[in-house]
């Protein structure tokens, strides 16, 4: 700026900051970015920042094409460690794409979630399905500490979770943990494994809260031969939705063993009473207080009454109990065997909660399992039956 003679030199207030803040020429500013190279997740530990400002800045830019071998095995190595590939980068070989979950987590369910190894048998002969849960892997940290108190439950679906649920112990402070614990559900037939579907989920306990989820997987039982084990490693998945209307379109009340027998010597017959299964939950906790009645109809005395044990809480109770009716062989044909399951409550009448018929006017497996007990004398069969929520001319008040 040039002064005429006379005039006095003016300065703006923007010019008198500027010079009283910015002594010298002023420069433009550099961003931040200038100074820190984006790294995926933070600068690695191993590379300097000079160095990696310097390669940053004066290296010239070179295509992928021009780039050395070395310089691609140093960028590898780079990112490598922290579970990345930078988008500038070319593939090297062609491989699925990756979805980055909302939550933070990879799409990659084994890498974040876990893998299960465990084994099926279906022994058709007891009418049993033995579920052998051995050991996961590399399961999602969930506490504070980076660990995990796992545990593995399963269930039978469709059907009413409490009913057919089973789980293993838990196992503290570990993401490799190892059970080698055998699960088996009873009562099981061809029918269900055709139509129904194993789901094995893995969760971690916690003291103070709500137990959380890690991972499951489903497991079709058509996918087993009867009596031959069939072992599985199965990276664990999200949570998968589970059809509520499909559930209840086929409800079941439950199932129960069932032995028959005439025995010559005492002149009777046997029956036994051994446990039951899947059994509809009828009280507020989501259990029962199961026990069974058995009735020999028609019963003009009204003597032919046995009643089992009451099982507290529990929706697969074992009885091992039975009762004797003395009757000739030749009357059995006219004789209809009543037996059903209740709900024991105490101040309150006691609920029904499902029966069965077995006589020489039942259908089935009911009139099969009739038919060989007439049949072979002195000789004890077995059968599972499943419970009904109405039976025709059935007393269904205790």
């Amino acid at each position: 700026m040039t002064l005429r003679k006379g005039e006095k030199m003016t300065i703006s207030i923007q010019e008198h900051m500027a010079i009283d803040v910015c002594p010298g020429p002023i420069k433009p500013i550099k961003q931040i970015s200038d100074y820190f190279p984006r790294f995926p997740r933070g600068l690695p530990a191993g590379v300097g920042r000079s160095s990696t400002l310097r390669s940053a800045v004066s290296q010239p830019s070179v295509s992928p094409a021009e780039a050395p071998r070395e310089e691609d095995e140093d960028v590898d190595q780079l990112f490598g460690a922290y579970g990345t590939t930078p988008s500038e980068q070319p593939a090297k070989c062609q491989a699925p794409e990756e979805v980055v979950d909302p939550e933070g987590y990879e799409s990659d369910d084994c890498t974040t979630l876990g893998t299960l190894d465990f084994s099926l048998l279906y022994d058709q002969e007891n009418n049993a399905l033995h579920c052998t849960i051995n050991k996961a892997k590399g399961l999602k940290p969930m506490d504070h500490n980076g660990l995990a108190d796992p545990y593995v439950k399963l269930h039978l679906l469709p059907g009413a979770s409490k009913a057919n649920k089973l789980r293993t112990k838990t196992l503290r402070n570990t993401l490799n943990p190892t059970w080698n614990e055998t699960l088996t559900y009873y009562g099981i037939t061809d029918e269900d494994m055709i139509r129904k579907t194993l789901r094995i989920s893995v969760c971690d306990e916690d003291k103070f809260r709500h137990n959380e989820f890690i991972g499951e997987t489903r497991i079709p039982l058509k996918k087993l031969k009867p009596n031959q084990t069939k072992n599985f490693s199965i990276c664990l998945e999200k949570q998968l939705p589970i059809d509520k209307t499909e559930d209840k379109s086929l409800e079941e009340r439950g199932r129960i063993l069932i032995s028959l027998k005439y025995s010559s010597q005492k002149q009777g017959l046997l029956v036994g009473i051994i446990r039951c299964a899947h059994l509809a939950a009828m009280d507020a906790n989501g259990y029962s207080d199961p026990y069974v009645k058995t009735y020999l109809k028609p019963d003009e005395d009204k003597k032919s009454k046995h009643k089992t044990a009451v099982k507290k809480k529990t929706l697969n109770p074992e009885f091992n109990e039975e009762f004797c009716y003395e009757i000739k062989h030749g009357d059995l044909a006219k004789k209809t065997l009543e037996v059903t399951v209740w709900d024991y409550d105490i101040g309150k009448s006691n609920d029904f909660i499902g029966g069965v018929v077995l006589g020489i006017n039942a259908k089935g497996e009911r009139l099969k399992h009739w038919f060989d007990c007439l049949k072979n004398k002195d000789k004890k069969i077995e059968r599972w039956h499943t419970l009904t929520n109405e039976l025709p001319g059935a007393v269904l008040s205790d």
